[in-house]
This record gives C-alpha cells, structure tokens and sequence, in this order.
C-alpha cells in the first residue's frame, strides 16, 4: 500500500465505509488497486459482531457468490485458448445428456422457492437444446431459467465436511437435474440472468479440461497459477477466520465456512456459479488479469472479446463473456466509472469492478446476507462507494 500522504487522502472514503458497518453489514473490506499498486485496503467490523470480538481482517475469506461466476468463466476461456472449446460450440457436444428436445415452460422463484408459472402464450413450444451454445451460457442468453431449486434434488442439507464419494454424488445428482428443466425461452432469443446456465459451465469446465470436478479445474487453471488462495469448501480449521453469512432456515445454522448458496450447498459447495471464499486481494488479482491482456493466460484477443459487448438486453443490460459491462442508468459501480468498465456482484454482499480507462481494480466484500436479504442498502452502497473512489483518484 502507498505511504502516509497517499493513505491521508483516503480518509473522508474510510468514513462511507465505516458507516456501512454494521447498517449494512457486519464486516466489510474494501481493496482499491490501481495499475497494479495497492493504493488503499481497509477492514471493518467482527467476525462475531453480537460479541464484537475477532475483528475482521484484510485478508478475511468471504462467501463470493456470484463473483465465483467469473472463475468459472476465465476457467473456460483458458480451454478456448488451448483449443479444448470454443465459444459457439454447443453445449450438448461437452455434456450429450444436455441434448435433446425440451420445452417451454416454467421457472421458480429462488428468493420465495415457488413455482413461476410459463408464459401461456408459448405453450406446446419446444426447445433443441442442442443449439445452446458457450456463447449463450457466457452471455445469459441461452434460454435457460434464471434458477431452479437443483439441491432439492441432491439430498438433505448437507454435514460437512463432506468425504470424496459424498461430493461426487451430489455432484451427480445435481447434474441430473440440471439436464432435465424445462426452457424459458428460445436459444439466443432474450437476456435473462441465468444461475442454471452458470451450473452447466461449471460441468463442461470440469469435463473438458480432464479434471473431473470443478474444484480441482479452477484450482489448477485459475487459482494456482495466479497465486490466489480463493478455494471451494474451506476445511474446518479454517472456518474461523471466515466471514458468517445468513442464518439458514433450510440448514437451521449460522453459515460459517459453508457457501450460502443453497444450490452450491446442496452440490457439496462446489458449483460453477456460486462456492469460492477469497479475500480482496484474490479478487483484484482476477481482475487484473484482465485489466493487463491476460498476462501471457490469456490471449489478448479472447480478454479483449470477454470485457467487450457480447450482448445488450431490450432493458440496457450489457454483457461480455461472464463479465458484467457498465450498464446505464443506475450502474452498481457508478456512474463515475467509464463505459468501459467491467465487473460483476454477488447476492452475499460482495462485488469487483474494474475500470480499464484508469487502470482500477475495486473489490467490495461484505456479508450483507447476515441481516437477511433485503438488499436495499448494499445497491445504495455500491456506487457510493465506486464514485467515491472515482473521484478522489480525479
């Protein structure tokens, strides 16, 4: 981190931060970088905050829910570099059991778990699920419904830790289920945010690259060659310094050490949309990978396509390959930040926003989820937070 003159300028932007805590949430670090330097990092709260003891440190693993999504999806461009994938190639030709015809029909809500019914109007549609490419589960645009209660089909809750043959199990289970939902719409034919379309990555990631299981693919493709600590299913000597998250109704605990994602969970916490535990810097170093061309990871080219517009929605909703794009009018990282701005949140509190026109990592992590789910204050938060930083960096 830059010395004493740099960290005086931050102390108005400390004050935004130490006012989320504990309104918004119970622990929060916050990692600004910029061209590669650490020009603040700050931590705040506990990690027992009805006892105010163990305070929250900057290298506190927290629950990165859908950031996860981003591994996944650098995991597979590293596949399409090295000629194992490519971005329009179907799914079903990596996962055959994902072929076949389906139809149209309904979805389910994943904050209530209801039924959502289908549209009327598409009834007796069907759906080769075969055209479903890479390129559609990357840009959420593959048909697919946005959620789908997968671990209620993969057991009870689970005990962890979990022993080898119960993971490859659930994984099975999950899997199974994945391949049979009905679709939501037409291949390639509307935006629609799409956990399940993230699961089913994570398979081909795990099958394509020889690993068997994406724990061990993202582990060996992302993790261990960009030095990160980020890991699914932290051991239990490890849960102690891991940030809590909610009160789980279906696990009836407090979530320390265990993905909040109850799909993840019920997989055994390994999935492809959901489950990583980092810290700030894990997840500046991700982005930093694409701030720089890919380092000699990744082609140029295949970074230039993943943080470049793939798809913009009827709504403005703008998408790379896995990436979020700065999508007007009310962007999660402010309008402060440039047009081409790149990044991505997650449902637990946490986010990583990049801005190429200034070099600029920013990785917000809370536990939001701690209070429960109302996330009013976190969207107040986020941009507040990113333009503060926009503009004290000019």
């Amino acid at each position: 981190m830059e010395e004493d003159g740099m960290m005086g300028k931050w102390t108005g932007f400390e004050g935004v931060l130490q006012e989320a805590v504990p309104a918004c949430a119970p622990a929060l670090v916050c990692r600004v970088e910029q061209a590669g330097v650490c020009l603040y990092e700050g931590a705040f709260g506990w990690l027992d905050p009805e006892k105010h003891s163990r305070p929250v440190q900057v290298d506190s693993p927290f629950d990165l829910a859908s950031v996860t999504k981003l591994f996944t999806a650098t995991a597979f461009l590293r596949l399409v570099d090295r000629g194992l994938a490519a971005l329009d190639q179907p799914l079903a030709a990596v996962l055959p059991e994902f072929g076949g015809m389906r139809p149209i029909g309904g979805a389910e809500d994943p904050l209530a778990k209801t039924p959502l019914a289908g549209d009327p109007r598409r009834a007796g549609e069907w759906v080769d699920a075969g055209r479903v490419t890479f390129r559609h589960l990357l840009t959420h645009t593959s048909g697919l419904p946005a959620w789908r209660s997968v671990y209620a089909q993969c057991g009870p809750p689970p005990h962890l830790p979990l022993n080898e043959n119960e993971l490859d199990q659930r994984q099975g289970l999950a899997l199974a289920a994945l391949v049979s939902y009905p679709f939501v719409a037409q291949p390639g034919e509307s935006y629609l945010y799409s956990d399940t379309g993230l699961l089913l990555l994570g398979f081909a990631v795990a099958r394509l690259s020889g690993y068997g299981r994406l724990d061990r693919a993202l582990g060996a493709l992302v993790c261990q060659p960009l030095g990160l600590s980020a890991r699914f299913c932290p051991v239990p000597d490890e849960w102690e310094r891991i940030v809590p998250t909610e009160a789980c109704a279906w696990r009836e605990r407090r979530l320390v050490g265990e993905v909040h994602d109850e799909n993840a969970a019920g997989m055994g916490g390994v999935a492809g949309h959901a489950g990583l535990f980092a810290t700030a810097a894990d997840v500046c170093r991700l982005g930093r990978l694409f701030l720089n061309g890919g380092e000699g990871l990744l082609s140029p080219g295949l970074v230039a396509q993943g943080i470049r517009e793939q798809h913009a929605s009827a709504e403005g909703i703008r998408r790379g390959l896995g990436w979020q794009l700065r999508s007007d009018p009310n962007p999660t990282c402010s309008t402060a930040f440039s047009g081409s701005s790149f990044g991505h949140t997650g449902f637990t509190g946490t986010s990583l926003w990049c801005d190429p026109a200034r070099a600029l990592c920013v990785a917000l992590l809370t536990n939001r989820v701690y209070h429960g789910r109302d996330a009013r204050r976190i969207i107040a938060l986020r941009p507040r937070v990113h333009q503060a930083i926009a503009q004290l960096l000019g």
